[in-house]
């Protein structure tokens, strides 16, 4: 008769490791926004740097941030979808699941993003409630009904040590 290990208890992920994730996710978006930007200097020209280049100008910088936010969507929603786990939750080794631990549904993950917003609409408290909260679930992750969990670490495996080398036979002194 086998035994089933006891499963483990899930650890929530913390206020200051998920701050720590959405500085890289940011980094990430802004990196995206200023490739928009370029991209639309190198289409329509050296005016659309002139602040004073007049409607142009306006019209081009809010394309890019609209692009900007309509990837944020994609990324943000496509990546907890598909594994839960964008690349700064990837870094810093944490996983968004659903409220039973299970992957999070597409729609789930695409309410999560436009939650984000809900969060940071009243100075940020949102975000702040998973520091208070004791199951670290912000704003955003009730609205969505998800929950942000550190990822199991895999047991470190110790290197084997070499074999010895062989001693080399010499023939026998006669």
């Amino acid at each position: 008769m086998t035994t089933v290990p006891p499963r483990e208890t899930p650890r929530p992920a913390g206020f200051w490791i998920r701050g720590a994730a959405l500085v890289v996710d940011f980094v990430i978006l802004y990196l995206v926004e200023r490739s928009f930007h370029y991209a639309a200097y190198r289409l329509w020209g050296e005016d659309i740097r002139d602040p004073d280049g007049g409607g142009a100008t306006l019209v081009v910088r809010m394309l890019a941030s609209v692009f900007t936010l309509v990837f944020a969507a994609l990324y943000t929603t496509a990546l907890h979808a598909l594994g839960g786990q964008t690349v700064g939750k990837m870094l810093v080794g944490i996983r968004v699941l659903d409220a039973d631990g299970a992957s999070l549904p597409l729609g789930a993950a695409l309410l999560r993003y436009f939650a984000y917003f809900v969060s940071a609409a009243p100075l940020l408290m949102g975000f702040v409630m998973a520091g208070l909260r004791r199951d670290r679930r912000a704003l955003h992750d009730l609205i969505a009904g998800s929950r942000v969990d550190r990822v199991r670490s895999r047991p470190r495996v110790r290197a084997a040590a070499p074999p010895p080398a062989p001693v080399p036979m010499t023939p026998p002194v006669v």
